[in-house]
């Protein structure tokens, strides 16, 4: 019976001396995950499609050097707080805390130092027809400002049927905030275009508006008669092109759905992205509350990948599963507070299918009605 394998090989030194390595998962499925030591980045993620053609379906780049230094966030595990804090501030307990910011005046995805430029402590496992990397961390009290020493794990998991697990888990010695999230950047085509006319589906009926910076402006609000509403596949392109001021403002989306009121115990589908073809379906599955759904609006193509394509805007799709943004100055939201005594857990799935997906029912917008 065809087993599981994993392997490592060098990927570079870090400015600090700090090696990395590239760890290789493959699944008898014919998949394989491509994960580096350095900000936990997903650094490939190959895929079969309808024709049993294995594919690259995640944008990367070619060096250490690139992700050290040029990198939006790609592949990365983001921490401590995914997303944005309002001015870098939250108040905790009666005591108010400062992340220096790094985004138009906030503190965005953890600060400029967050999980996503450190080296990870990795350990390797194989069981049958899975493949798995754990991933740890230790974040110390005051680091980037946040309080309390965490200690987190996140492990990537293959399985025989080619689903990416990402379970991770955080226990800390005070109070703190905490938003977990992987910022991988998906083209299910893999040819280098872009992903307007893969259809996106989002499985919550609430979204988040925001002000030009980012952030929340407020109450949690219906998609209903929105483009957010992506209750049914539509088109990328459908949303993006469809003239609404919170989307022409951030160029493309770049905005959080409510999936639930809090974190739940087993995954749940947030969002079904599909090819304009059907021949590759991923799903995604989790426990999160929010889904920030972001269309790679400010790649600009100065960077490429490493066959030498430059990655331009809504070459890719994000779609993080997360606390919701500014959810520590947010009663209202669901609470991204982690106690000493509690393991905060989140577990993420990326599901594929080959099977052809129904074209989309053409919406009003569509049928230019």
């Amino acid at each position: 019976m065809p087993r599981a394998t994993i392997h490592a090989r060098p990927f570079g030194t870090t400015p600090t001396g700090e090696e990395v390595a590239l760890w290789r998962l493959a699944s008898p499925s014919g998949a394989y995950a491509e994960i580096l030591t350095y900000g936990g980045i997903l650094h490939a993620l190959g895929v079969p499609d309808a024709g049993g053609r294995t594919e690259n379906v995640v944008l990367s780049l070619p060096s250490l050097d690139q992700y050290a230094e040029k990198s939006p966030y790609l592949g990365a595990l983001i921490g401590r707080y995914a997303n944005r804090i309002a001015y870098g501030r939250f108040t905790l307990d009666g005591t108010t805390h400062a992340v220096p910011a790094n985004d138009r005046g906030h503190a965005l995805h953890g600060g400029p130092d967050g999980f996503d430029a450190r080296v990870w402590e990795a350990t390797p496992h194989t069981d049958g027809g899975t493949a798995e990397l754990r991933l740890h961390l230790h974040s110390p009290h005051g680091d980037m400002g946040f309080p309390g020493a965490l200690d987190v794990t996140a492990t990537y998991s293959l399985d025989a049927d080619g689903t990416l697990a990402l379970d991770c888990t955080a226990t800390t010695d005070r109070a703190t905030v905490v938003s977990l999230s992987n910022h991988a950047y998906f083209n299910l085509v893999a040819d280098g275009g872009d992903v307007l006319d893969h259809t996106l589906q989002v499985d919550g009926d609430a979204y988040l508006p925001v002000d030009a910076t980012g952030i929340p402006l407020g109450p949690i609000t219906p998609v209903t008669g929105t483009s957010f509403d992506l209750t049914g596949p539509r088109t990328l392109r459908t949303g993006v092109l469809s003239g609404d001021g919170q989307i022409r403002d951030a160029q493309g989306y770049d905005h959080c759905w409510v999936l639930t009121t809090g974190e739940s115990e087993a995954p749940r589908r947030a969002a079904r992205l599909s090819t304009p073809d059907g021949a590759r379906t991923m799903e995604v599955w989790t426990t999160a509350p929010g889904l920030q759904v972001y269309t790679a609006n400010h790649l600009d193509g100065t960077l490429t990948d490493p066959s030498g394509r430059p990655l331009r805007r809504h070459g890719a799709v994000c779609l993080e599963t997360q606390h919701l943004p500014d959810a520590p100055n947010r009663p209202a939201y669901p609470s991204p507070v982690l106690r000493p005594g509690t393991t905060g857990h989140r577990r993420t799935e990326f599901r594929f299918t080959r099977a052809a997906s129904p074209t989309p029912t053409p919406t009003p917008t569509e049928s230019g009605s």
